[in-house]
């Protein structure tokens, strides 16, 4: 074993082998901007060794932390690098060994595969503007030619490199080129301005599906390809479509089309009888659930495992039963974003069973908990106009319409309260003002996200906070006042770099693009088609998700709690819990072709997992997966520290600023706190 001074001035968030070079060349990325390139057949001995080598190359043009590195397989030449700012890169050993550091004098290298510098987007309608800063890029095994980025927004890029436009320097912004898919869970899709991003993206073994692992998020898996009519593909107005109430035509009851055949198109005679069987067994599982008889997780997994692993066996029945069951399982779980799941649940009900008063008190309900009043309020009075006469359904209704009118009149007092203590002072740390903590309830990890103002050469902003003391406990949160905080933030541009910097960002964020004023046309994005749940990722900006085995059956992530989750991949069943660390699990990366996992983390070790592996596991989960209490407890605890995420308040474009400075020269000082 050798340990290798690489002569990096920051954390090495990234390396790769080299393809066709019999694992002799390594690249490496890391926080201070370079990627650096080494050839261990220069190593001697067969012993640990200290230092021993020099870079066979350094490229030192990006101007913000390397965070992912990409190579193509077959080719030995290249090795492709995404940076926080901005630009994915093109290194080719055969061109040189090295290039000037951003900011110097020399002439900047023409390296620059995408220019996303104005690429970032606040929702799926608006056009990009802001700098998209890079977290993970991946070429396809199969279809080299397709690169995957993502980064400081929800929206995972498809490119075609032969699509591309010949390689730039970084004097000049150029606009985004066109891609060729956005994937984005669509209830993710229209957050405006939130710190939500991408950690990691990547392409499944086949080439078929992507994986994206969202930071405050959960890990989602969409299909690269999907047909021009299919309803994984959306835009906008779908997004606002799906918690709309469409009024039932003359009290016609449209079923779906597949009424009376299961998704198969085969006749229901035709079905398993055991498969169905099953299944009936499953949901009626799920109903003792939701009645309390066990933790509604369990009815949830049941549920999954009809809609997910048999939806070819069950009809139209069953299948608008068990969505209206898990709708109401998620509701009452209230796990992150579990209310936007329970209305996919009621919406695809809903397709079903136009009147399913269910499926109308679900989707009320729901809408609620996320405090779309005006939505929830039509689904309810709908659910009440069908089913007058059911007393339960009436209950829930009027139950829905109190809590409308309470959260309404709350919001009005706070207004008023807020206006009246506008004028206290106490003394705001850089904390306090950046960040607004979101966890003073733990009962509801559902809500509404913030929408920040828009902003160009000067930003205003307004917004109302609660101020939370952190580190003080003997202070209580109800004599906290709410405060009205108004930051005018300004950037000073140097009227001599307004056309080109050294260090490649242009003076204006106004591209050539921009000034053309023709109308933006909104583009389509592909929707989930799995989540998996159960897992933290707040903590680190590097935390993976990657398939696991030759065909992708499964997926795995680590987790800020030291442990790390194998999940199955079609059903989204959690299968494996695994303590991996002693504080957080970033990396989880399978062997391309032998049983072996590697995973790593904060620590200063690399586990390497089998599965005949002497030593037994944390959780052992049989053929029904993990049974013992306290991986519940291990996964409630995390989505409570999803929940407490503290969400930034201000645009990522002014977090940046705060949390990494730009020097001359091209260096940079990341602060303490920065995320990484």
């Amino acid at each position: 074993m050798h340990s290798i001074e690489t002569g990096h001035s920051a954390n090495i968030f990234c390396t790769k082998f080299i393809p066709e070079t019999s694992n002799e060349l390594v690249a490496s990325g890391a926080g201070d901007a370079e990627v650096r390139l080494f050839n261990l057949s220069r190593l001697k001995g067969g012993g640990l060794q200290e230092g021993g080598i020099s870079p066979s190359a350094i490229f030192q043009c990006h101007t913000r932390r390397v965070k992912k590195l990409a190579v193509e397989v077959g080719n030995p030449n290249v090795v492709w690098s995404a940076s926080e700012d901005g630009t994915l890169r093109q290194h080719d050993f055969r061109e040189g060994t090295s290039c000037p550091r951003a900011g110097s004098s020399h002439p900047e290298c023409r390296d620059i595969l995408l220019d996303l510098r104005c690429g970032a987007k606040k929702s799926l309608a608006d056009p990009p503007k802001q700098s998209l800063a890079l977290k993970s890029c991946d070429i396809s095994s199969t279809r080299p030619h397709l690169l995957l980025v993502g980064g400081s927004d929800t929206f995972a890029r498809l490119y075609d490199r032969r699509m591309l436009p010949p390689l730039s320097s970084s004097l000049k912004k150029l606009p985004p080129p066109p891609c060729v898919n956005y994937f984005c869970p669509m209830h993710l899709s229209n957050l405006g301005r939130s710190s939500l991003h991408l950690t990691h993206v990547t392409f499944s073994p086949n080439g078929e599906e992507v994986l994206l692992s969202y930071s405050g998020e959960q890990v989602y898996l969409m299909d690269v390809s999907v047909a021009s009519g299919s309803t994984m593909r959306y835009t906008s107005g779908d997004v606002s479509k799906l918690t709309s109430f469409t009024p039932i035509l003359d009290g016609v009851e449209v079923h779906s089309s597949h009424s009376g055949l299961p998704l198969n198109g085969f006749p229901l005679r035709n079905r398993d009888a055991a498969g169905l069987d099953k299944c009936r067994k499953l949901v009626q599982f799920a109903v003792n659930s939701l009645k309390g008889e066990t933790n509604c997780y369990y009815g949830i997994e049941a549920c999954n495992e009809v809609l997910d692993g048999h939806s070819h066996e069950i009809g139209p029945t069953l299948m608008h039963e068990c969505l209206c069951i898990r709708a109401a399982l998620l509701l009452k779980r209230r796990w992150k974003n579990d209310a936007h799941m329970a209305i996919r649940d009621c919406h695809r009900a809903g397709k079903i069973n136009p009147s399913s008063t269910k499926a109308l008190i679900c989707m009320a309900e729901a809408l609620s908990l996320l405090e779309k009043h005006k939505e929830a309020l039509d689904f309810a009075i709908a659910a009440q106009s069908l089913a007058s006469s059911d007393s339960e359904i009436m209950e829930r209704v009027e139950n829905i319409k109190k809590n409308i009118a309470a959260a309404e009149a709350e919001k009005a007092n706070t207004d008023r309260g807020s206006n009246a203590n506008n004028r206290s002072r106490r003394v705001l740390s850089l904390t306090d003002i950046i960040y607004h903590s979101e966890g003073e309830n733990d009962t509801s990890m559902d809500g509404p996200e913030r929408e920040d103002s828009d902003y160009d050469e000067e930003m205003e902003v307004d917004f109302e906070t609660s101020i939370p003391t952190e580190g003080r406990h003997d202070v209580d949160s109800n004599d906290i006042p709410y405060r009205n905080l108004n930051l005018r933030i300004h950037r000073r541009v140097d009227s001599t770099m307004e056309t080109e910097r050294p260090n490649g960002s242009s003076g204006s964020s106004v591209s050539s693009f921009e000034n053309n004023k023709v109308a933006y046309q909104p583009e389509m994005a592909i929707d989930m088609k799995q989540r998996y749940v159960g897992h933290c990722n707040i903590g680190t900006d590097i935390k993976q998700a990657s398939f696991i085995g030759q065909r992708g059956e499964y997926i795995a992530s680590g987790s800020d709690d030291g442990r790390w989750f194998i999940w199955e991949k079609k059903t989204g069943r959690l299968l494996k819990m695994l303590h991996g660390d002693d504080a957080v699990v970033n990396c989880v990366q399978c062997h391309p072709y032998d049983c072996v996992i590697a995973t790593s983390g904060i620590d200063s070790t690399i586990k390497i997992w089998t599965p005949n592996s002497p030593v037994p596991s944390t959780v052992a989960g049989g053929s029904a997966g993990p049974e013992t209490p306290n991986v519940l407890d291990a996964m409630e605890g995390n989505q409570r520290r999803l929940c407490r995420t503290r969400e930034a308040i201000l645009p990522f474009e002014i977090l940046e600023r705060f949390r990494m400075q730009e020097f001359a020269e091209g260096s940079f000082h990341p602060f303490e706190c920065t995320q990484s």
